[in-house]
């Protein structure tokens, strides 16, 4: 995989990839920054968080649950002094929908955390990662 920032001035960067797709990437207006764009730790919280939902998301479907909405949302904490690493990182998946079978949950959790999502992989190398999952019921 290969990965590019270009630099727009200032603090200002273009994030691309192999996909071709773009986000801006910056900092706070503290350290030279616009505020334009993501932070960079930003972005390895969001791809642990998009990493492990697809793979939630996609072993719940052949699961067959009816999900009707699902969300994975990434807490960190991180290091005082620089660099700021991150420390510890808590996952919490939260799945709404119709007879959510809470077992499929874990074990779809279990299987991202253990088997498929590289960046749990990658991460938990450096840091404990906690999970833990809400399934909101809906009735009909």
């Amino acid at each position: 995989m290969d990965a590019r920032v270009t630099w727009n001035g200032r603090m200002s960067f273009t994030g691309s990839a192999e996909t071709g797709f773009e986000l801006p990437i910056d900092s706070d207006p503290s350290v030279g920054g616009d505020d334009s764009g993501f932070r960079p730790m930003e972005l390895i919280a969001i791809g642990l968080a998009g990493c492990t939902a697809l793979d939630v998301i996609s072993i719940l479907k052949k699961k067959r649950q009816d999900v009707r909405e699902f969300s994975v949302e990434v807490s960190t904490d991180r290091a005082e002094e620089h660099p700021k690493v991150f420390t510890k990182a808590r996952i919490l998946y939260r799945v709404t929908g119709k007879d959510i079978d809470e077992a499929a949950v874990a074990r779809a959790v279990e299987l991202s955390e253990t088997k498929y999502c590289p960046a749990q992989a990658m991460l938990n190398e450096v840091m404990p990662i906690d999970h833990s999952w809400e399934i909101v019921p809906i009735e009909e």
